[in-house]
């Protein structure tokens, strides 16, 4: 039996809806991971590093060439100066360095700020550390921060806030103005930021990634994390980083070592040396390959009577889906799935204050092959009684 601290939350709804799609032979646009492999020549460096020796503990706070990869490229990317052995650590996965920030950093009690719809792990990492959640709503189309409401949520026990730029699951990227304003909301009550910058190299169009660590005063008070998982289509790896400074990476240090204690050796060199070769060149067409996936489901989605929301970055489509059922969410997630073989996720499950915002949309996930973007479009066509051949 689950502890009272975890037992409101249940199974993850990633789980649920994967198994379903399994059961019923459905296409999976629910859980955010591709159907496709990632470089081949990761792998390669993986397979090397394993034949070479490389199978014991690494250095818990991550082998020295990855820290050293990390440091360097946030130097490259947004002149953002770390220390590798003080300021970054290497973590199982995004989400292992989110629960070992929050449980390091959180008393019980202390309040912690969250942007719903929010990443599925934060809140029940929030109750695990006793924290005290508080929420504000970013509500479609345009997810726009409520900066009244926001100002309103800080306490004299408000601890941490957790930002998720860009955003899962509403494809947001935050501007550099709208950091500001948060930014100042943080500084005001001494606070920390969490931010989840996973799918930081994924945007489109004119949308660009703005670190909240690069905002004037923010380095100091900000926690960032990567992921291997979205930047190389590499989930299964679960490499994940965090940086920050030093007196906030020893916290969370302090959390990981009795966690996970170390990431898998041969995969921390493969990624080490992906970090330090892949360059340009692979993110440009790493971009150009995720807008075609982009633009071709958001079209399909619309074609069918959805009423998608054209993302700026990571690989997710919220789509409202009233003019197709007078269902809620998790109703029409299940029958999309049974009756017509599509798995999306259904975004309810993401908000805590406001349930209702996401109770007439669905998400669907775009990290996919063609072929299979193409063949849910024509499942979702014959859903709507017409004949497929969408594009």
């Amino acid at each position: 039996m689950a502890s009272k601290k975890l037992a409101p939350f249940g199974t993850s709804i990633f789980s649920e809806m994967s198994t379903l799609a399994v059961k019923h032979e459905a296409i999976n646009l629910s859980q955010g991971f591709p159907d496709f492999e990632g470089p081949s020549e990761l792998i390669e460096w993986a397979c090397e590093a394993l034949r070479s020796g490389n199978n014991q503990y690494a250095r818990s706070m991550g082998h020295p060439r990855l820290v050293s990869a990390i440091a360097e490229k946030a130097l490259r990317d947004h002149g953002l100066v770390y220390d590798p052995y003080t300021e970054v650590v290497v973590t199982s996965g995004g989400t292992e360095a989110i629960a070992s920030t929050i449980l390091s950093l959180i008393e019980p009690g202390d309040e912690v700020i969250l942007l719903e719809p929010f990443y599925d792990s934060y809140l029940p990492c929030v109750a695990m550390a006793g924290g005290v959640p508080r929420f504000t709503t970013l509500r479609a189309p345009r997810f726009e921060v409520d900066l009244d409401e926001l100002r309103s949520l800080f306490t004299a026990r408000t601890r941490l806030l957790i930002l998720n730029t860009p955003h899962n699951p509403t494809g947001k990227v935050f501007t550099r103005q709208e950091l500001e304003l948060i930014a100042k909301c943080v500084e005001d009550h001494d606070g920390v930021v969490l931010s989840d910058e996973v799918y930081e190299h994924l945007t489109f169009g004119n949308a660009r990634h703005v670190p909240m660590a690069s905002v004037p005063g923010m380095r100091e008070r900000t926690i960032s994390i990567g992921s291997t998982g979205k930047t190389f289509s590499l989930t299964g790896w679960k490499v994940g980083w965090a940086t920050g400074p030093e007196r906030l990476i020893r916290a969370v240090q302090s959390a990981h070592q009795f966690v996970t204690f170390a990431t898998a050796t041969p995969l921390q060199l493969a990624v080490a040396k992906a970090l330090t070769t892949q360059g340009e060149a692979y993110f440009k067409r790493f971009c150009e390959e995720y807008t075609e996936r982009r633009d071709y489901l958001v079209a399909a989605l619309r074609d069918v009577g959805f009423d998608p929301v054209t993302p700026d970055g990571a690989y997710f489509v919220l789509a409202g889906f009233s003019r197709l059922s007078s269902l809620d969410d998790c109703a029409f997630a299940r029958e999309l799935v049974v009756k017509h073989k599509v798995a999306a996720i259904p975004p309810s499950v993401f908000y805590a204050a406001r349930p209702g915002e996401g109770r007439k949309l669905l998400r669907f996930a775009f990290c996919k092959k063609m072929e299979t973007l193409r063949a849910a479009a024509a499942r979702l066509q014959a859903m709507a009684g017409r004949t497929p051949g969408f594009l």
